[in-house]
């Protein structure tokens, strides 16, 4: 009988499940739910949210499809790993009952709350000791409820990532990870703990924050409950959780200092490993513990993120071509057909809350220079493509005046990187080469979950079947072109934000 990894990627848009044979190392395929995207409730300009009951639900779904498809019987599963979205806030009772909808990463209600933090605590204290402004990150969030919601912070019992609440419905064991901790500002890099200081200035209980676990460790096992739902056996460990970011780094074998890794799914980011903690004194990118730190060979990932990437396309997807078959495969033939720079068309992507990149600044997205003689279908669809790159390109101008900088950024070939106008785009955008593989970050929380329970030695082990399928080059008679239509954009850019 074969055995196999089980991985579980729980995005915003689906949660996807995939199975690593554990003899071979490859993919034996993927499943995900739901086949539309999950919706992303907004009851307030700014805000986001989502039922993590839903998220359970079609984790469900995913896992036992993807069992069914490969035909993987109950006892075949060795281990479970999980990958999340970043910065969510979770909050459940005694009981281990959901008080209120999850306060996703994408939501902007609490901006002005980390802004205060720093202004207060002070900028020497949040970048030395938490790397970070506490800025829009699930501890200034959980401030928001305590504020606002006080009924509902006072009968919480514990504070939870969104993996972390995967993780609990499938174990009963509410914990977190250091890497967890980092992410959500709730950790403190001197005092290698939870900051008192922090919690104290805004009024929480350190008790709140869940226990911190190694990422690869025994993080629990299956319940009865769970095995049951999923059609598993009961005991399988879970053995690994990391955010989706360092997951998705970890996916690529991008594990060292001057390694970048790339996403573009419904959010977009360039992630790069240092040794030595790096802050941003603007807070424009952030500063979190890797999956594979230690005190022995510390690491870390400074991420820069754009909210609004993936999004944008989906938008125009269902905007543009309402009613109609069109798919995303469609789209990418359409921008074929325009020419790089669409024409002057130009869009700004920021439609998806307060960005990072401009100080929490929520610019929202736009069409600049649309002429309607002369653009169509095929302009907005590249001009689209190109936005989003252009906004990508942007972010990476920060992370190079920060130091972290490489001739090489890999990617999974997925999302908007199935597309080779975007990709081509990305590559003389940034100048370096794209490398796109094999892997997604399910089959890495499946390769974690490996690693976890010892069945991978190392590593170099665990990523043996990974592989490069495709690279792109900047293109020297293009990249000219390229540069120019960058140049135009950042000048509406900049044009946006003085107008704030």
């Amino acid at each position: 009988m074969a055995h196999y990894l089980l991985g579980i990627d729980l995005g915003s848009s689906s949660v996807k499940a995939s199975l690593i044979d554990a003899d071979t190392g490859k993919s034996a395929g993927f499943a995900f739910s739901p086949q539309q995207e999950m919706d992303i409730s907004s009851p307030r300009h700014g805000w986001a949210e989502q039922d993590p009951n839903a998220w359970w639900e079609n984790a469900v779904i995913a896992v036992r499809s993807i069992c069914k498809r490969v035909d993987a019987k109950p006892d075949s599963i060795l281990c479970i790993g999980i990958s999340y979205q970043m910065h969510g806030l979770v909050v459940v009772d005694k009981k281990g009952e959901v008080l209120r909808p999850a306060i996703i990463w994408c939501d902007s209600r609490a901006v002005k709350i980390g802004e205060d933090a720093l202004n207060q605590l002070g900028e020497l204290y949040c970048m030395e000791r938490l790397l970070n402004s506490p800025g829009n990150f699930t501890i200034s969030k959980l401030k928001w409820v305590k504020d606002n919601e006080p009924s509902v912070y006072n009968s919480i019992h514990k504070v939870m990532l969104p993996g972390d609440y995967l993780a609990f419905k499938l174990t009963g064991r509410i914990a977190t990870t250091v890497s967890g901790l980092s992410e959500g500002i709730m950790w403190d890099y001197q005092k290698k703990t939870t900051p008192e200081r922090l919690f104290n200035y805004f009024g929480i209980d350190q008790a709140l924050a869940a226990e911190a676990l190694p990422t690869f460790s025994d993080q629990g096992h299956l319940s009865a409950t769970a095995a049951s739902a999923l059609g598993l056996k009961e005991g399988v460990p879970v053995s690994y959780r990391a955010g989706d970011q360092p997951n998705n780094a970890f996916s690529l074998q991008t594990l060292h200092p001057g390694e970048i890794a790339s996403t573009a799914g419904t959010s977009g980011v360039i992630y790069g490993i240092v040794k030595e903690p790096l802050a941003d004194k603007l807070s424009r990118v952030n500063t979190f513990i890797h999956v594979n730190h230690t005190e022995e060979e510390a690491r870390h990932g400074v991420l820069m993120c754009v909210n609004g990437t993936g999004i944008m396309n989906s938008w125009l997807r269902k905007n543009l071509f309402t009613g109609q078959q069109v798919s995303y495969k469609d789209m990418n033939a359409l921008a074929d057909k325009a020419p790089i720079g669409s024409d002057k068309l130009k869009v700004l992507p920021f439609g998806n809350g307060a960005e990072r990149i401009f100080r929490n600044k929520d610019i929202g997205a736009s069409f600049n220079g649309l002429d309607l003689n002369r653009h169509g279908h095929a302009h907005m669809c590249r001009a689209v493509q190109e936005g989003i790159v252009f906004a990508l390109g942007y972010g990476f101008e920060i992370l190079n005046q920060l130091g972290v900088e490489s001739s090489v950024i890999r990617a999974g070939h997925a999302n908007m990187f199935l597309s080779d106008i975007f990709c081509e785009t990305f590559s003389n955008i940034t100048g370096a080469r794209l490398e796109l593989y094999n892997t997604d970050g399910s089959q890495g929380a499946a390769r974690g979950a490996g690693i976890g329970i010892g069945h991978y030695k190392n590593t170099s082990e665990a990523f043996d079947s990974l592989s490069c399928i495709k690279s792109f080059e900047p293109v020297a008679a293009k990249q000219p072109a390229y540069i120019e239509a960058y140049a135009e954009w950042k000048i509406i850019l900049t044009k946006q934000l003085e107008n704030l």
